[in-house]
């Protein structure tokens, strides 16, 4: 079975990349590794992509919502797990049950965790975050002992980890995470002295564990890295490190328009004289934006999106590709012989960033696994 003659438009997830790519970041850094697999692994599919990265060896998945750590534990996967985010107080108790570690900032949120301990017989994991300039979740610095002596005395919990998370590390001006750092360092420096460093302590994202090993502590949390993407314009990946996604589509139609013909709704784009033109399967309902500019790879040639981006379906020009024929593979993200479209490409023509370019790629596009291994991974 060929996908192009089974689905309209698909991705293509190389988790063979994905163990590459986590076994690269184990092998720089020394440290264990959190695969991070929240919103659906950024597009890459959170299960496979998950299952992928603890066979080349990540310690633990991070995630971002008790939902999605509560899909991991229904996949039969038992490897330590972190809720990174807010747990609404109602879904304590399963995450308790189910050894779900969760990151709190708030006396209250204790008074939850030891109360599920008590009646799941069992211990609370938390971690304890702390603010130190990322200014979203966390207790400021200077307020992370004494909380950490309410954690210490509070029954029913195991203080699991400690973690900040930067929110400049990926620009090449290091002063903003220089800062963190240090306020980061000095709670750590109070902690030990008071002996309540926990046996987890983590800093550094996917461009902080390429850049900053001072902040590799016990674990690094590898996200948009470990899907071969980079974390920004200003901080790319090494060589090693491969892309696993590529978005494809089928020419589903090609055809030969006259001049002066409308193309799409409002006829923004109208042909100035006879044009070969070509209907995509693929649209803004499966995350392909309804942006200007837009180009996919069409036999190893980028060609141009004209009109506008229909919720289902897309037109392009291919006189630069006179023996195109319906049923053609095209590339939206990926590479199709010498040709490459980035992720990265696709984020300057959409004024965004890659991570929002896969995470957007819509449930209804399926996702196509290649080299995936039988079997669940070792814990």
């Amino acid at each position: 079975m060929s996908n192009a003659t089974f689905y309209s438009t698909w991705v293509e997830v190389d988790l063979e990349a994905i163990r590459n790519n986590v076994q690269w970041f184990q092998n720089f850094s020394g440290v264990a590794v959190m695969a991070v697999v929240k919103a659906n692994a950024y597009g890459h599919g959170m299960i496979p992509a998950a299952k992928a990265a603890l066979q080349a060896g990540a310690s633990w998945c991070g995630v971002a919502r008790i939902e999605e750590a509560l899909e991991l534990r229904a996949a039969s996967l038992d490897c330590p797990i972190l809720v990174m985010g807010y747990t609404p107080p109602d879904r304590v108790d399963e995450a308790v049950a189910q050894q779900i570690s969760m990151t709190v900032w708030d006396p209250r949120q204790l008074e939850l965790a030891a109360g599920a301990a008590k009646k799941a017989q069992m211990p609370a994991r938390l971690h304890l975050k702390v603010d130190t300039g990322m200014s979203r979740l966390g207790v400021q610095p200077e307020g992370t002992l004494d909380f950490v002596r309410k954690l210490a005395k509070t029954p029913g919990v195991i203080f699991e980890g400690l973690f900040t998370h930067f929110a400049r590390a990926d620009e090449t001006d290091p002063t903003p995470t220089d800062a963190q750092a240090e306020h980061f360092r000095a709670v750590l420096i109070q902690l030990e002295q008071a002996r309540l460093r926990p046996p987890v302590v983590h800093a550094a994202n996917s461009a902080a564990s390429l850049t900053r090993p001072s902040a590799h502590f016990d674990l690094m949390r590898v996200g948009i890295a470990m899907y071969g993407l980079y974390p920004s314009d200003e901080c790319s990946l090494p060589g090693a490190v491969r892309a696993a996604l590529t978005w494809k589509a089928v020419l589903s139609q090609v055809k030969v328009l006259p001049a002066g013909r409308g193309v799409s709704y409002g006829h923004i784009y109208t042909t100035r004289s006879q044009e070969q033109i070509a209907t995509l399967p693929v649209g803004y309902a499966d995350g392909f934006r309804r942006t200007l500019g837009n180009q996919v790879l069409v036999a190893g040639k980028r060609v141009p999106v004209i009109g506008r981006v229909c919720m289902d379906q897309i037109m392009i020009q291919l006189d630069e590709v006179p023996g195109a024929r319906a049923g053609d593979e095209v590339v939206l993200i990926g590479q199709q012989g010498e040709a490459r479209l980035t992720a990265e490409d696709v984020a300057k023509i959409w004024g965004t960033i890659n991570y929002e370019v896969t995470c957007a790629i819509s449930a209804r596009v399926p996702r196509v696994y290649l080299h995936e291994k039988v079997g669940h991974p070792p814990r």
